[in-house]
């Protein structure tokens, strides 16, 4: 495979693709949602440490045990993303900034309101918007954050930001607010 011949990576996939797909079915039931990305995950994670495979058990046995590593990694920071977002609170959210100095009060409740409609979007949407609107990560570290490919990151921006945006239209008191803000010195 590191010499680069196509067949011989062809064939390494073919005859671990099925494990692979076992394993993470075995642990996260046949409709997860995450399944091909993590497939593709565990299989890089093969390719670049075939190296350290010694034989001293099966390859479906190492592919396994892989792939599990991978589907564990991906339980945990599902986890870790549950609990962040659910901890968020608007005091953790306020920046000290001159142009809203005394107005500490307008900016927790227009803060609070969008968090509001953060925390009715699909969770997904919701984390792409903040990672890379919010916190300034770029598609590459929002996907790797996430768990997700680089194609799913973008696609959950671009939802995230359109039903953000329409929840915040819809939400006459917000816009009025955001309005006074925008205007005031």
């Amino acid at each position: 495979m590191k010499s680069g011949d196509a067949s011989v990576a062809k064939a390494f996939h073919d005859r671990v693709r099925p494990q692979v797909d076992r394993t993470i079915c075995r642990l996260l039931g046949r409709r997860d949602t995450d399944h091909d990305d993590l497939a593709q995950l565990a299989l890089i994670e093969l390719v670049t440490t075939i190296d350290r495979y010694r034989g001293d058990c099966s390859l479906d046995g190492w592919t396994s045990t892989i792939s599990a590593h991978v589907v564990y990694k991906h339980i945990r920071r599902r986890q870790l993303e549950r609990r962040a977002f659910s901890s968020v609170s608007v005091d953790d959210l306020i920046v000290s900034s001159p142009k809203y100095a005394g107005r500490d009060p307008m900016v927790r409740d227009v803060l609070a309101r969008i968090l509001q409609h953060l925390e009715a979007m699909d969770e997904g949407r919701a984390w792409a918007y903040v990672l890379h609107d919010v916190c300034g990560y770029d598609l590459r570290e929002v996907a790797e954050i996430t768990g997700v490919t680089v194609a799913a990151a973008q696609t959950r921006l671009v939802r995230g930001r359109r039903e953000l945006h329409e929840r915040m239209a819809a939400d006459p008191e917000l816009a009025q607010r955001l309005v006074g803000m925008e205007g005031a010195p």
